[in-house]
């Protein structure tokens, strides 16, 4: 018994996940968009013996590095430094493997893409145009895109920004944008003439259409069109039929891959064309290390190029960078753009301005030694096709129901039994024992090493997930109803049997979950003696009759709900002080409507008399000057204010409230007063300036 097939991939595979902007943390929704995906595919490929190089880095230019240097009073070299480390260290933590992480900064990049930009110059792939951009008069600075902001022409969402709105996801120009504002001075940008170089994308529709909608190029058969997915296609389709615009490639900033052309001083290349270039630099770095040709990964036709992206990056990665390698000419296109769509938190989209996130490096220092655990609950709910949402709640039961029950459990309790009946060595069988029930868990156990596969392949990484879990269930089921420590009392050769067969299951969970949860899987096969994980070791009979069992700690900790509650108390605070909210305030009232507003008659008043209130605590009798008359106003405020502190104050009146009798004297009218947490009384006053009987509106 064993596997039939041959895993290793035809062609070379040159894999890359979206480089990150180097202006923040990485949070749990650019790990299920672009890197676990990538690092699964990539886990798999090396264990199925495919030749692969999974590349990424730190994209460390455009308007997002500035606007944050600014914001924090720093050069863009100290932010760009600063997180570079900082991914580096949450991609660690998480055991992302890449091959090599670069960045953009580097001197080297700087060339490559120097050199990148002058070919496509020289072959006249780029027009060059003056026209009016966005300028900021108070500034004196022309502004990019990241630096525009407005109300979104799609959604009509504030806040949109010049190149996406990232409410509705839709790729923008500044100037589509409604009240577009300079994010540097607030002012209203006007237009002024500036010189830039444009990619011409229309002229390359007639090529792009086929190429992403049945896998065509040059009259060749390109990549499957059915393996790429339906939200991608659709995008890219709905972009060259809206008919493609010329894109600048070069944009007026101080921070960036110089513009190689004389009179281009304080020019930079686009973001757009400097980043994907990065995944070149990175893989000429990593063959530099390695003694490879770096071309025989990104220009040879025995090469597969897959990206590994956020759906918000599809239009970059589908059009506008295959249009450069085209343009180019010595360099392949991608053959899939896996792209996910975006991951939720607790009921809402994450926001990094607002601090509702997950932040990987801190999960990592508040839950050390659990990073498989945030693997496994990102892959099992990973938006692939749409988005998705992370609750803690949730990451609380699939831990303690599904890591820790189902395959926890499972293997502890073949250890235990082994340990129990055979003093932890593998006990001899022959498969000519074997009943119907055990021939059909080693059917399974056949059967399960190509279903993952082909899977992961057309990257349904949830559903390769469950697979890959469904031989722990298939072991703890066959377990149960076995029930080898009955089955001993009376018939032992069964029983050895029975925990035979489950061993070999817990060596294939050993393999099959490795792309998944690479520590786990790396315990489990220390314990049962499997030295080389190959995809193709993965079959019924992995482990040999006498192989001594070592010991596991518990896998997986039950996770209390006492600790998910803390997390979402804490993104709820986090977010109430990035927003400036107070999660002391009371709730919102009912909703009214503006005529329900219109109604109350709010003036100045002024305080002429107050004395207190006979037998009465709490209230003082106010004589109010309102402009039409003098009245009375009782106000339940006399444990913080004596009568001679009332005196003389403008106050806001509720001046046509319905008069009400309190304590046999007619109140006629309504003060207002500010209450704080600690149930401390202010008054609404007026500003200075302001009369008796100004209406307050």
């Amino acid at each position: 018994m064993g596997s039939t097939f041959t895993y290793k991939h035809p062609k070379r595979l040159m894999m890359t996940s979206a480089l990150p902007y180097a202006n923040g943390q990485i949070h749990i929704g650019h790990i299920a968009g672009a890197y676990l995906p990538g690092d699964i595919r990539a886990r798999f490929e090396r264990m199925a013996g495919s030749e692969i190089v999974w590349v990424c880095g730190s994209d460390e230019h455009g308007a997002a590095i500035t606007l944050r240097a600014k914001k924090d009073g720093v050069t863009p070299r100290e932010i760009v430094d600063r997180y570079h480390i900082e991914m580096q260290q949450a991609f660690q933590g998480l055991d992302m493997s890449f091959d090599h992480y670069s960045r953009t900064s580097s001197d080297r990049h700087h060339k490559v893409a120097q050199a990148f930009f002058m070919k496509l110059l020289d072959q006249g792939s780029f027009e060059v145009k003056t026209e009016a951009q966005f300028y900021d008069p108070e500034a004196n600075q022309f502004l990019a895109d990241r630096y525009i902001t407005g109300t979104c022409p799609k959604c009509e969402s504030p806040g949109a920004f010049g190149d996406q709105c990232e409410k509705c996801g839709s790729t923008l120009s500044p100037t589509e944008l409604i009240e577009p504002k300079s994010t540097l001075s607030g002012a209203t940008p006007i237009l002024k003439d500036t010189t830039l170089w444009y990619l011409p994308m229309g002229r390359h529709e007639n090529w792009l259409k086929p190429y992403i909608e049945s896998g065509e190029l040059d009259g060749h058969t390109h990549h499957a069109s059915d393996a790429w997915k339906a939200h991608v296609t659709g995008q890219c389709r709905s972009w060259i039929e809206s008919g493609l615009q010329s894109r600048a490639m070069t944009r007026d900033l101080d921070w960036g891959v110089p513009v190689p052309v004389e009179g281009a001083e304080g020019k930079v290349l686009y973001v757009w064309l400097d980043a994907p270039i990065g995944y070149i630099t990175a893989t000429m770095e990593w063959a530099e290390k390695n003694g490879a040709q770096w071309e025989d990964w990104w220009q040879s036709p025995e090469t597969e190029l897959i990206h590994f992206i956020g759906k918000d990056n599809i239009v970059f990665h589908c059009l506008i960078f295959p249009i450069l390698l085209k343009e180019h000419g010595d360099y392949i296109l991608p053959s899939n753009v896996p792209a996910n769509a975006f991951m939720n938190l607790e009921g809402d989209k994450i926001s990094t301005s607002r601090n509702w996130a997950v932040w990987v490096n801190e999960f990592l220092e508040e839950f050390p030694g659990k990073s498989d655990e945030l693997r496994y609950v990102l892959t099992s709910i990973m938006p692939e096709q749409k988005d998705s949402e992370f609750t803690w709640a949730d990451y609380r039961e699939r831990v303690n129901n599904e890591l820790a029950d189902v395959l926890g459990n499972f293997v502890n309790r073949v250890l235990v039994l082994t340990k129990k009946y055979y003093d932890s060595s593998v006990p001899a069988v022959e498969v000519s024992d074997f009943t119907s029930g055990d021939l059909e868990v080693v059917n399974q156990l056949e059967s399960a090493p190509q279903k993952i596969a082909d899977c992961i392949r057309k990257n349904r990484y949830r559903d390769a997930l469950q697979e890959a879990m469904s031989i722990a269930r298939l072991g703890n089921k066959y377990m149960t109803e076995q029930e080898p420590w009955k089955v001993q009392k009376t018939d032992p050769d069964r029983t050895r049997i029975i925990l035979n067969l489950c061993i070999q299951v817990t060596a294939n969970c050993a393999v099959l979950l490795e792309p998944f949860l690479p520590k786990t899987a790396s315990k489990i096969q220390r314990a049962f003696g499997i030295e080389s994980a190959s995809w193709d070791s993965a079959k019924p009979i992995m482990v040999p009759a006498e192989t001594k069992l070592g010991e596991l700690p518990i896998l997986f900790e039950k996770i209390e709900e006492s600790t998910v509650q803390a997390q979402v108390e804490k993104l709820e605070s986090a977010k109430a002080q990035a927003t400036g909210a107070r999660s002391d305030c009371q709730p919102l009232k009912e909703i009214m409507t503006f005529e329900d507003f219109q109604k109350l008659d709010l003036r100045v008043g002024e305080v002429v008399a107050c004395e207190r209130v006979p037998k009465a605590d709490k209230l003082l009798q106010l004589t109010i000057r309102t402009g039409l008359d003098e009245r009375t106003v009782l106000s339940g405020i006399a444990e913080h204010f004596s009568p001679e502190e009332v005196v003389g104050r403008r106050v806001t009146l509720l001046a046509n409230l319905a008069p009400r009798k309190i304590r046999g004297i007619e109140s006629q009218g309504m003060v207002l007063m500010a209450e704080t947490a600690e149930g401390e009384l202010r008054f609404v006053t007026p500003e200075e300036g302001t009369n008796a009987g100004d209406v307050i509106r």
